[in-house]
């Protein structure tokens, strides 16, 4: 076991004064990924920086009808939230869909933005990894790739990432909010995650030190019909194959809005721009979504073991869609009827 240092912060500025006076410290909220990846040696932090004290557990409506949500909120308190299962059930229904019962009741906001890939070759200090080990190479481009990924691939890295909660903040149009040395700062929710590129060890945009304060959920997108579902090879407590997270908006007989990200198809939330911008203005119609989708898929390319994950994620986007299209059932907002969800 390598030795490691442990702070407990009181404050933001405290949590990011100590990661400054130590380059590669870590974090820490419910560990829920974190610990397991100290475990299996993938992460040897020198200090770890315990923040389940600081003041961002709240869930808080904003002057604009936003709704902020903490760092440190748990995942089963968020998905449980009245406000969130009102306004946002695609976010409640993607929380739900991860993990398990006592994970979600660990596990953070901040925390499940910031969980790494599952990836095998990652997880295991024996095998080639570029995101773990830059320039040793990536085991699985010629390994076991049944999971990885079909869209914004490259040759150093083709892992996916995991969160569901993720894609449906990508769909919502959220923004995270941050504080480092910089000060503080918000970020695009479907800009957080990065392509793997040249760099697969830099999962995300932020900035040495940077800690996530918070998620905004945009008043825009509150009480729009929404919807996530996701595939998986067990019906609980499995990683996606494939998922999406849609948020449609139809008046006068035309898609007036729609926010569309697919998951474990890419490095990050995959947010579905092409589909979108093909459905403004277009008729709700089944043959609207599928020319939609399948712009956005043309983009895939697809390895050895993973081509089944195109037309996948095809028919799910299409149901999905089509079930936001019809009109709701009395107080429900997913689009979708009771007997169908």
């Amino acid at each position: 076991m390598k030795p490691f240092g442990y702070v407990r912060a009181d404050s933001v500025a405290q949590a990011t004064e100590a990661y400054a006076a130590h380059p590669g410290a870590r974090y820490l909220g419910g560990g829920t990924n974190l610990v397991d990846l100290m475990k299996l040696g993938v992460e040897q932090p020198g200090l770890l920086i315990d923040v389940t004290r600081l003041p961002l557990a709240a869930v808080e409506e904003t002057a604009d009808g936003s709704l902020r949500v903490g760092a440190l909120v748990r995942n089963s308190d968020l998905a449980a939230h009245p406000l969130v299962r009102d306004r946002y059930p695609v976010l409640s229904q993607a929380l739900l869909a991860g993990a398990s019962g006592q994970l979600r009741n660990a596990a953070t906001t901040g925390g499940n933005l910031m969980q790494r890939t599952r990836c095998p070759y990652f997880q295991d200090l024996s095998k080639p990894c570029n995101k773990r080990a830059p320039g040793t190479g990536c085991g699985a481009l010629a390994g076991v790739h049944r999971d990885h990924a079909v869209l914004g691939q490259s040759e150093q890295c083709i892992a996916t990432h995991p969160s569901d909660m993720a894609v449906a903040l990508a769909a919502l149009e959220a923004r995270i909010e941050t504080y480092g040395p910089g000060g503080a700062r918000e970020i695009a929710a479907d800009a957080f995650h990065r392509l793997p590129g040249d760099h697969p060890e830099q999962d995300t945009v932020l900035r040495p030190g940077e800690l996530i304060t918070g998620v905004l959920l945009p008043a825009s997108t509150a009480g729009l019909p929404s919807r996530y579902r996701k595939a998986r090879d067990r019906a609980s407590y499995a990683f996606a194959l494939a998922s999406v997270a849609a948020v449609l908006q139809v008046a006068d007989g035309v898609v007036t809005r729609a926010g569309i990200a697919f998951g474990a198809l890419a490095h990050r939330p995959w947010r579905a721009r092409r589909a979108e911008e093909a459905l403004h203005g277009a008729a709700p119609t089944r043959a609207a979504f599928e020319h939609a989708v399948d712009l956005e898929l043309a983009e895939a390319r697809p390895l050895r073991d993973n081509a089944y994950k195109v037309p996948l994620a095809r028919r799910i986007a299409v149901d999905v869609l089509t079930g936001l299209a019809r009109p709701p059932a009395p107080g429900d907002r997913t689009g979708i009827r009771q007997e169908e969800a």
